[in-house]
């Protein structure tokens, strides 16, 4: 058997080898790295997908992060509601921008943001909510937007871990993660489903203003005649490089999800009759894409179960330790231990198991066969 992953990037490398060279090659013969033909290429392939009129690639997911912010023209002191499990990215760039990080809980089977939290959350100087699409399935859209509508809030699709996942609205219609919000954001950062070969992002909106606007904020503030700014920007560009790759992988993207889904359901049907075990839930509004496949157990167990797994050479994962609140460098917005309780259990509990696009049958027999093993003897 082949030694086990968690994302196994060489394999599906593999699989594409000769479409990848042929693009790295065709950028190298051009010499045109930056804002080469494959960037525009790849920004009009990936709208058609995401069914979004813009997307427009920048430099990385963090990045993507804070020109959202910036293209909604908050200002330093206003209020943005999020949630504490997730990437530290998200509540990086609101402390950067001179925002204030206004933390709710999660709820406790799906990960992501609780709804019902959203209105002892607000102020007069809320201004935003970021919903993260935590582990490869969204968050509860509708009743975020509702709120956000009711209360004149923006809000912000933090998709890095679920792009091409399928929201469901009540209404019947189907919109992809990403652009539900007035802006999404979406990272390629190597091990997410939709992966580069270094760093790289995406924003999405359906607003003409903000398409706009974020083409301009990720090149310095340049208007389109060169050397002319309308805005204070960044440099925040996806290279030639990175987007002529993303651009063969996009035509894959589905395969991949199918991919993580038949080892999802594996993973589903060998652990759901252990009791100590909670298996991921999907929600009846999303698909789920399973960037990761996290179980629930007991704090006591879930540690112990993670050393085992090692001494049998199966990698597993802890996301996230420590919920963000209680992170040392944000100690000065006044969280206590015990203030987002749920969140707090969940870095207690959680556990993600080895999850990619080329895991075998064999390897995924193996892994839940040790985990049997571990609780039944």
């Amino acid at each position: 058997m082949q030694e086990i992953s968690m994302v196994d990037l060489h394999g599906q490398y593999l699989k594409i080898k000769t479409e990848v060279n042929e693009a790295i090659q065709g950028v190298i013969d051009s010499s045109a790295f930056i804002k080469g033909t494959d960037v525009m290429a790849f920004q009009d392939e990936l709208s058609e997908y995401m069914n979004v009129p813009h997307a427009v690639a920048c430099g990385n997911g963090t990045d993507a992060l804070q020109v959202a912010m910036m293209a909604l023209g908050l200002q330093a002191g206003d209020e943005v509601i999020t949630t504490p499990f997730t990437f530290i990215s998200t509540i990086e760039v609101i402390k950067l921008l001179g925002l204030k990080p206004v933390l709710v809980d999660v709820l406790d089977d799906t990960f992501n943001l609780d709804p019902g939290l959203l209105e002892g959350a607000v102020t007069n100087r809320t201004k935003a909510v970021v919903p993260v699409h935590l582990f490869g399935q969204c968050a509860d859209m509708d009743r975020i937007m509702d709120f956000a509508r009711t209360n004149g809030l923006y809000v912000i699709e933090d998709n890095a871990q679920a792009i091409g996942a399928d929201y469901k609205s009540a209404d019947g219609s189907i919109r992809k993660a990403g652009c539900i919000g007035h802006i999404g954001t979406t990272s390629f950062f190597p091990s997410k489903n939709l992966g580069a070969f270094g760093d790289g992002g995406a924003l999405f909106t359906g607003d003409d203003n903000f398409g706009t606007k974020l083409r301009s904020l990720v090149n310095h503030g340049m208007s389109s005649e060169r050397y002319y700014y309308d805005q204070v920007g960044v440099n925040s560009r996806l290279d030639t490089l990175q987007a002529a790759i993303l651009r063969i992988k996009l035509r894959h993207l589905d395969e991949y999800h199918r991919a993580r889904q038949k080892a999802a359901n594996f993973y589903d049907e060998a652990l759901s009759g252990i009791e100590e075990i909670q298996i991921p839930v999907r929600s009846a509004f999303s698909s789920h894409i399973f960037h990761q496949y996290t179980l629930q157990l007991a704090p006591e167990k879930r540690d112990e179960l993670k050393q085992y797994l090692n001494e049998k050479r199966i990698p597993s994962m802890v996301y996230y330790p420590v919920p963000l609140h209680l992170q040392r460098a944000y100690k000065d917005l006044g969280y206590q231990e015990g203030d987002l309780p749920v969140s707090e259990l969940l870095s207690g509990k959680v556990l993600s198991l080895p999850m990619h696009t080329e895991l075998e049958e064999e390897q995924l027999v193996y892994i839940c066969q040790q985990i049997t093993a571990f609780f039944r003897g």
